[in-house]
């Protein structure tokens, strides 16, 4: 085997010795001799004298002005030093980063240790030059690490059967040697540019996720009382595991659902928000897993339930203390078998969802008390969230308030300008018991109130614990109705359903004033 080195005098490179380039590659019985290249070698390392000084010095080092990561990293496989160095020399100058290695092992290594835009490898190694076996080892060693990377197998011993072999077990391409270089230039370079195209296509199917999601609250959390939240929801929200979050009403627990789901393999699915403390016990098997025509009076038409409307996404229970003792044991079965049953019907259905819950009682005390099955909860916490209230992070009350400023001024078609001083003073000193889902009605009546470009503490209009006391006949009836909702809330620990007895509701009317009224 042979190597010829010409000179390219038509493109000189910056030395002036001219680029070398391999001008053909070709097989001849016997050792290789390199006498052209080591001769070029012997030109291109001549210590040369400075026109200025006429000391001896060095030919110029090329600099590489683009960015490392700009430039595509080429690993070459091969166990002749001729043709690693004669790849180099003919990939180098087309602006590609090349790396190479001696044998399969040390491609192992150097595979698993970085990542590589192509790998060119030969077939046949020292241990075995006709079979390729060995060039087939690495082949799947390399495609396990990274599927997607481009490799184009090559060998001086080529068949049709090999090259089909090679490809068939996921090779891009395939190279005879003595190869040609523009046909090998043309093969590296549509196999990178193709590897690139699959990344910005990969890229593109992320955004698109995060459109898909930009219909969800927005999650705004710098204040250190969240980070262990935020910590959470990167470790699971990428899994099916069930995920129970807890928190005071208005925290935001729908947000962190949404944002678990935005994160899974299911995000492309549909999201189900259920708010169970809202459902009527009567229709509550209903509205969750469906019903025939006929199953009861009104069931005109088959309907499918919440849990099917889930299927293959994310299904979010909101307010789960409240579904009762008689159709836990139902929700139970869907979360242990994945099966369900239509009301009226005896037929199972198998549905694949993951169920995200929340609520505001400790369900280990109601499970001590025997309002809610121990056996359901361990199914529902199998990682929990915690979400604590607005006034333990006060730190991201500026920035929730210009969030929920600049979505309700474009909703309203105001043009504002931000808080002033003594309203965000304001902000920062309310208790808000209703937590988040109070700021964003406050800001919301802020901005309908407002009559300048910026919120005043006029605007906002917030009552205060140390708040003067107001005649009733002042009020209207929906202002007395929301002072005597969340009196009742704060009376007994917004506890719903004692609450909801003292005002002479039921549970499913006081949470829809609840929401409301933004507590």
């Amino acid at each position: 085997m042979k190597v010829i080195i010409e000179r390219d005098h038509a493109r000189p490179s910056g030395n002036g010795k001219g680029r070398r380039s391999i001008a053909r590659y070709f097989k001849e019985a016997g050792r290789v001799t390199l006498e052209e290249e080591q001769q070029a070698d012997q030109i291109m390392t001549q210590p040369t004298p400075s026109a200025q000084t006429g000391k001896l010095q060095q030919p110029p080092q090329k600099t590489d002005h683009a960015p490392h990561a700009a430039r595509p990293r080429i690993l070459v496989v091969d166990d002749q030093p001729q043709v690693r160095e004669a790849l180099v020399l003919l990939l180098q100058p087309e602006g590609y980063d090349v790396a190479s290695a001696a044998s399969p092992q040390a491609a192992s290594q150097m595979l698993s240790a970085e990542q590589y835009d192509i790998l060119l490898m030969d077939m046949n190694y020292t241990r075995d030059t006709t079979s390729g076996r060995e060039g087939m080892d690495l082949l799947q060693r390399a495609l396990e690490m990274d599927a997607q990377l481009p490799v184009v197998v090559m060998t001086a011993w080529a068949s049709v059967d090999l090259a089909v072999e090679a490809m068939r077990r996921g090779a891009r391409d395939f190279v005879q040697k003595p190869w040609e270089n523009p046909r090998l230039l043309a093969i590296v370079q549509t196999q990178i540019e193709l590897r690139l195209a699959l990344r910005r296509a990969q890229a593109l199917e992320v955004e698109n996720r995060l459109l898909n999601a930009a219909g969800r609250p927005e999650m705004i959390a710098t204040a250190p009382a969240m980070r262990p939240v935020l910590e959470t929801i990167a470790r699971v929200g990428p899994s099916d595991a069930n995920v129970l979050i807890t928190g005071e009403h208005g925290t935001g627990k729908e947000v962190v659902a949404r944002t678990l789901h935005a994160m899974s393999l299911r995000a492309q699915a549909t999201f189900v928000a259920v708010n169970t403390g809202a459902l009527p016990e009567g229709t509550f098997e209903s509205e969750l897993f469906g019903h025939v025509k006929g199953a009861f009076t009104d069931a005109r038409t088959d309907r499918m339930g919440r849990f099917e409307l889930a299927d293959g996404g994310t299904i979010f229970l909101d307010e789960i203390a409240n579904v009762p003792m008689r159709q836990q044991a139902r929700l139970l079965r869907v979360l242990e078998a994945g099966e369900i049953e239509r009301v009226g019907s005896s037929r199972t259905r198998r549905v694949d969802v993951r169920l995200l819950s929340a609520t505001n009682a400790d369900l280990q005390a109601e499970c001590k008390q025997g309002n809610f099955r121990q056996d359901l909860l361990f199914r529902l916490n199998t990682v929990e969230i915690h979400l604590p209230a607005l006034r333990e992070r006060r730190e991201d009350i500026p920035l929730l308030a210009a969030y929920f400023l600049a979505r309700h001024a474009a909703r309203y078609r105001k043009t504002m300008h931000g808080l002033a001083p003594a309203a965000m003073q304001a902000l920062l000193q309310h208790p808000w018991p209703g937590n988040v889902r109070e700021l964003d009605h406050a800001m919301e009546r802020a901005v309908l109130m407002c009559s300048g470009d910026s919120i005043t503490q006029a605007d906002l209009n917030l009552q205060g614990q140390h708040a003067i006391a107001v005649s009733l006949d002042e009020l209207s009836l929906e202002a007395v109705e929301g002072i005597l909702v969340r009196k009742a809330l704060d009376r007994y620990d917004h506890n719903v359903s004692l609450a909801a007895e003292a005002l002479g509701l039921s549970r499913g009317a006081l949470y829809r004033r609840m929401e409301k009224y933004g507590l």
